[in-house]
């Protein structure tokens, strides 16, 4: 697997289910191009902010579905929050790491199928 692939798969899974792409490119560094899981991390937040740059436009362009006030919260939110997560990801074990990924993969999953 390439990276342009797991690139399009993040972009495709990003714009059709509003989740990070991450969700698809840390695992798809990790699984199919052995990068080391915080830097696979730090990477995906790299490629994110084009694609959700491209999917919001293409969004707000198409139907107008896009929250400006909620989206401009969440973004608040997020430049806050992003330099907390840095922090933590620099001190925490590499296999904590890859845990806590998952953990929190399911748990979102499982909350939305019981929403």
């Amino acid at each position: 697997m390439t990276a342009v692939a797991i690139g399009l798969t993040g972009g495709v899974v990003s714009g059709l289910l509003g989740v990070g792409g991450g969700v698809v490119m840390v695992p798809g560094l990790v699984l199919g191009l052995r990068v080391a899981q915080r830097r696979a991390h730090a990477t995906s937040l790299a490629a994110i902010a084009p694609v959700a740059a491209v999917g919001a436009a293409v969004y707000a362009a198409s139907d107008g579905m896009v929250h400006l006030g909620f989206a401009g919260l969440l973004a608040a939110g997020s430049v806050v929050g992003a330099p907390l997560g840095v922090r933590a990801l620099a001190v925490v074990p590499e296999r904590a790491l890859r845990a806590i990924f998952v953990v929190a993969s399911l748990v979102a999953g499982i909350r939305l199928v019981i929403a």
